[in-house]
């Protein structure tokens, strides 16, 4: 029997594909987890309701250590495994398709909305212009991980944006939280690279998601709500970029200096 990989997209239970729909009715297991994205407008009672199934909720540990006991499932039933925005973003789902096409398992994969191209609907700023991306993670015992600010430095000397997702393990980072620490990174390592413009995005997919572009120690002030954040660290600009950001971010008109 198959397993298919479903994306049910950014925000709430509506978000789903009608192919993604379909696969739900048609199954007989859903398992679903939402460590590595929430849908932060729904409950998993409206999805269940919507989709007409029981949805069993795995935690990180059942996915990253029980992917033998979830395969075995997949033997004499037709099982379908939801996440949060696409199906494939995650290096976990991506090792859970890729053991059960080594136990002769046949996989499915019907993709869903994604903040990365989300991102880019909302801002204006071009897909092709972004470097490698990170996560900001709050900091253990203390410690202040250095990667997003090394990939910021990376992608800026080479003129491209950096997409910077927020911590959701214990409690969701806010886009303020999220730039103070990377302030905190670059007093103590007495830089500047984060100098520049910055856009932060609230609620992707939700009815009233916003968007907030501007000079980095400006935006770190905005109060941009309900989680769930992500920010860009923008490189140089593209003057389509520019005015996208002007018209659709709330930028001020200041930032057509920083055009390429």
């Amino acid at each position: 029997m198959p397993i298919t990989f479903v994306g049910i997209g950014l925000y709430d239970e509506a978000d789903i594909t009608l192919k993604g729909l379909e696969a739900i009715k048609n199954a007989d297991l859903v398992l679903a987890e939402f460590y590595t994205s929430k849908l932060m407008g729904t409950t998993l009672d409206k999805m269940e309701r919507l989709y007409g199934k029981k949805i069993h909720l795995l935690s990180r540990r059942d996915v990253e250590e029980g992917a033998d006991d979830i395969l075995s499932n997949v033997k004499n039933q037709n099982v379908v495994f939801l996440t949060g925005g696409d199906s494939m973003i995650s290096t976990t789902h991506i090792d859970l398709r890729l053991r059960a096409m080594e136990q002769g398992i046949q996989t499915r994969v019907i993709h869903g909305p994604s903040i990365y191209s989300a991102v880019c609907g909302l801002t204006g700023l071009q897909n092709y212009r972004f470097g490698k991306s990170a996560t900001i993670a709050f900091p253990y015992k203390r410690h202040v991980s250095e990667y997003p600010y090394d990939t910021i430095k990376v992608n800026k000397e080479h003129n491209l944006h950096t997409l910077l997702f927020l911590d959701i393990a214990e409690r969701y980072m806010t886009i303020n939280q999220a730039i103070e620490l990377l302030f905190r990174i670059e007093r103590r390592r007495k830089e500047d690279v984060l100098k520049g413009v910055a856009v932060g995005v609230a609620r992707a997919g939700s009815e009233s998601p916003v968007v907030k572009a501007d000079y980095i120690e400006h935006l770190q002030k905005y109060d941009f709500g309900l989680p769930l954040h992500t920010l860009v660290i923008v490189g140089g600009l593209h003057f389509i970029e520019a005015e996208a950001l002007i018209k659709l971010a709330d930028a001020p008109n200041e930032i057509e200096k920083e055009i390429l």
